[in-house]
């Protein structure tokens, strides 16, 4: 969607610090300073995942890598090398260095080379973030937030002089080093807690948390429901409601069951067990359409214009996929209606329970998934579980075991479907095994969950610690003036000057096939 204000607007309102300049300085347009090259729309029938050309994608500029290639032909000029500058142009509107081997630069993404002799590079790479956030909360959305590369050009960037540019970033790297240091030790502890909770959840839905659980009860000769038997009772329950809706349906119509009528019920798909491994005793292999209703989002035309900021059905896109906080609820949406416009909208209300998360967009390849705490709806951009109550707890512990990601397709936007979803292989404990798993799993977890919380409280430690640093450098307090500088009005004036004798208006380059993006 459109950019809300204009880049001054945004400028004389920010109240992060991030985007101030020293009353000596002045400012210039990005586009003056750096060419924008934006990428090209590259045929998804070539891409492949293990040959050909890597490719870089949205999900892919700040990873600063590629898990993506491309087999056909390409223009030369849409291949960044290592060390250059992105712009991922949706979603969250991240800038990166590309920090891999060159690739080629795919649509929805593009590449800044600014013109050295005016603006050192290393001080367009650390004031950008701070502008395009701004940029990305002035930008209104209904699903994904779209940047064109006309913003980007348009960013009025800090411009000291030049001399003084090299000395702000040579402070900032010797200040910043040793603090992003202690950040990557932070995210690979990070990263090994995560790998630690996966293992967790693996081992609970293969059985090996509870294998001295089983033997015990095993030992004991006591009579227990099967996995067999619980699957039983849970399709005799989930046919009952269906048919509890029927009759209710045609009662409100007046009119009476047709003959034959339960033979319409849409009986789930059972699982194909082939090749699977084996199962402890008791167990036994069930599909997710079994276990669970599957619900694709809805967007219907002028959604916004019925939000409503007290509205009771929260209404939820991928965007609000990245809250942080308990992994079990989404406990608020940016758009809420109230139940009455949800019905009038066509928007199927889920309950609360309900497993929510993106089938399409970057937020696949992240994993991001959450379980509706509320009762509410979403968009197109995404699905729900709608989980039996006698399975849900287990069902919800082994959807966090999955991921999302190896089940997208190979398009230029990630996306997954119900029937990627529907036919999944899971294994399905009897009762009290269940609650013997949960129970062991929830004291792992949030022992793991400690330490997680004290590595993200040490994150944003150091990024208010960095955002301090960056706020003294772009307001001209980190490094020391020199009246023996060219002053920033003059080299201004040199960079238009420059411009106008090669008659520059713009430092977009499109190339013969690329199109235009903004």
């Amino acid at each position: 969607m459109a950019l809300t204000k204009s880049i001054a607007e945004i400028i004389s309102e920010d109240t992060s610090g991030l985007l101030g300049i020293h009353p000596k300085w002045t400012r210039v347009r990005l586009g003056d300073v750096a060419s924008v090259l934006n990428g090209f729309p590259f045929e998804s029938a070539f891409f492949s995942t293990d040959s050909g050309v890597p490719l870089i994608r949205i999900r892919d500029v700040s990873e600063g890598t590629t898990r993506t290639f491309y087999r056909g032909e390409f223009d030369e000029q849409f291949l960044v090398q290592r060390g250059e500058l992105l712009i991922g142009m949706d979603g969250d509107f991240n800038a990166a260095r590309w920090r891999s081997e060159p690739a080629l630069l795919n649509q929805r993404v593009c590449k800044l080379t600014p013109v050295e002799r005016w603006y050192n590079s290393s001080l367009l790479e650390l004031a950008l973030p701070g502008y395009l956030s701004a940029i990305n909360a002035a930008t209104s959305s209904i699903t994904v937030k779209h940047l064109s590369s006309r913003s980007i050009e348009d960013i009025e960037l800090p411009l000291p002089p030049r001399n003084e540019q090299d000395r702000i970033v040579e402070k900032l790297e010797e200040l910043l080093s040793d603090l992003d240091a202690g950040v990557a030790e932070l995210k690979a502890a990070q990263r090994k807690l995560a790998q630690y909770r996966q293992s967790l959840l693996k081992a609970a839905v293969e059985g090996t948390l509870t294998a001295d659980w089983r033997a015990a009860r095993a030992r004991s000769g006591e009579p227990q429901e099967t996995g067999a038997d619980l699957l039983q009772r849970i399709l005799t329950e989930r046919r009952a409601r269906w048919e509890a809706k029927q009759l209710a349906k045609y009662a409100e119509q007046g009119k009476t069951p047709p003959k034959g009528w339960q033979a319409k019920y849409p009986e789930p798909m059972p699982p194909e067990t082939t090749d699977l491994p084996t199962l402890p005793d008791g167990w036994l292999w069930t599909s997710v359409e079994q276990l669970a209703e599957l619900v694709s989002g809805h967007t219907p035309k002028d959604a916004s214009q019925y939000a409503e900021s007290a509205g009771e059905i929260h209404w939820f896109k991928v965007g609000d996929m990245n809250v942080e906080g308990n992994e079990e609820e989404l406990a608020t949406a940016s758009v809420r209606f109230s139940r009455k416009a949800a019905a009038d909208l066509g928007l199927k209300v889920v309950p609360s329970g309900t497993i929510v998360f993106p089938k399409r967009g970057g937020a696949i390849a992240t994993n991001k998934k959450r379980r509706l705490g509320i009762p509410g709806a979403y968009d197109l951009n995404m699905m729900g579980l709608v989980t039996t109550p006698s399975a849900a707890n287990w069902l919800w512990s082994w959807f966090k075991s999955i991921d999302l990601a190896s089940l997208s397709d190979g398009s230029n936007v990630p996306q997954i479907n119900n029937p990627d979803i529907a036919p999944l292989c899971v294994p399905l404990p009897p009762t009290e095994e269940q609650e013997a798993i949960l129970a062991r799993l929830d004291v792992a977890l949030n022992a793991c969950d400690e330490q997680v919380k004290a590595v993200q409280l040490g994150l944003l430690q150091a990024a208010a610690q960095r955002k301090n640093i960056l706020k003294a450098a772009f307001t001209g307090q980190l490094a020391p003036q020199d009246p023996n500088d060219e002053p920033a009005s003059a080299l201004l004036e040199r960079i238009r000057a420059e411009r106008a004798a090669t008659g520059q208006t713009s430092n977009r380059k499109r190339g013969r096939k690329a199109r235009e993006q903004g």
